[in-house]
This record gives structure tokens, sequence and C-alpha cells, in this order.
């Protein structure tokens, strides 16, 4: 399940993941970032994953066709979450993207807020 979660400023989406992300949770979320996106050109991004267990193939499938399309419209992604697999998402993803990305624990939420430019 996403939920979106309010921000203060206009070029930034902030998201909170929860279980397991299906089709229906990037046709809620892909409007979303890309009206943002034409909008602005480059966005941030905070993605929180709150027990996050993954995606199911067809979303996974949305995710790629998303990610390719808009490799480049993102200036800062703040991936906050308490898995190793997460971390390596982050990691991996890295050298394929002009953005900054950087992973933060849950424990440091607070810090991540204030790398992508939310108040906290």
């Amino acid at each position: 399940m996403i939920a979106n979660l309010e921000t203060d400023r206009e070029d930034l989406v902030a998201i909170r993941l929860t279980g397991t992300l299906v089709k229906e949770d990037y046709n809620q979320l892909i409007p979303v970032l890309e009206s943002k996106i034409n909008q602005f050109g480059k966005i941030d991004l905070y993605w929180e994953m709150d027990h996050a267990d993954g995606w199911e193939p067809a979303a996974l499938w949305e995710d790629i066709k998303f990610d390719i399309k808009h490799i480049n419209s993102f200036r800062k992604v703040a991936i906050v979450g308490d898995k190793k697999w997460e971390e390596l998402i982050a990691n991996l993803i890295k050298p394929f993207t002009t953005a900054e990305i950087s992973y933060f624990d849950t424990s440091q939420k607070e810090e991540a807020f204030i790398w992508v430019g939310l108040k906290v």
C-alpha cells in the first residue's frame, strides 16, 4: 500500500510504502509523480518503506518502466527502511541516475527528512 505524506514543497513527493506493492499502487503513484515532473522538470522524492515486503511482478514491471522513462527526473531521493535489501536497492540504482540517492535506516527518519528538504 502507498500513502502520500503531506509536504510543504510542491516539487517534493513523499510516500510511505507498507506491505507488498501491487500494480494498483503504481496506478495511484505514477500519475502524481508524472504530474510533478511535468510541472517542475526535476523533483525530489522521500520514499519510506515501513514493513515493506517487496513487489508483485506486475507492480515491479510498472516500477521498472517508470524508472527507465524518468531515470533523470529526480534531484534527490531519500530511501528510508530497515532491511538490508532496501539498502541494497538504493545502492544498486545510484550508477543509473543523475539523482543524489541516500539510504537512511528508519531510526534516521528525521535526518532523511532534512536531507531531502522536508521540514521536521
